[in-house]
């Protein structure tokens, strides 16, 4: 196995970022929902008020991992909480336990930030990683139900 090291990104990795989200979106069948541009990652990610931030992970010096996150708030903690948004482990790459690396980062990232939760939310029929992130010690909240507003729905409720 090639040397495995993580880093975060800098605005020189955006190609490399977009490339690897839509290679995301490739595996979970929502390449048609990808609409991020190199602009809106630079606005979002390193633009005046960054609202998350990116890993890159790199293996043999090639960027073979992504993981992008963010700060929430859990109230009843009064802490801030870490929510990843996207992880993703290129194929060719899988089961060498890069995934798994990219993961204990962000949660040594979230206790050095004091942060109470560590957070992600999984696509329903992604058994394998649904098994991996048990194995980890990660527990599906059953009792919650993710709701999302977008697009025209969204636009209503704000009186657009």
């Amino acid at each position: 196995m090639n040397r495995f090291s993580i880093r975060p990104a800098t605005e020189s990795d955006i190609p490399v970022l977009l490339s690897l989200i839509k290679q995301l979106a490739e595996y979970e069948k929502l390449s048609h929902a990808v609409v991020a541009t190199e602009n809106d990652l630079r606005r979002s990610l390193f633009g005046p008020r960054p609202v998350a931030e990116a890993l890159i992970g790199e293996s043999g010096g090639q960027p073979v991992a992504f993981a992008v996150f963010f700060h929430n708030f859990s109230t009843f903690l009064a802490r801030p909480g870490l929510y990843l948004e996207d992880l993703f482990v290129v194929p060719s790459c899988r089961g060498g336990g890069f995934g798994k690396l990219m993961l204990a980062y962000l949660a040594k990232i979230a206790i050095e930030r004091n942060c109470g939760r560590f957070e992600w939310s999984v696509l329903d029929w992604n058994e394998s990683a649904i098994n991996f992130y048990k194995k980890l010690g990660a527990v599906p909240m059953d009792d919650w139900t993710v709701f999302r507003l977008e697009g025209d729905a969204l636009k209503k409720l704000a009186g657009e």
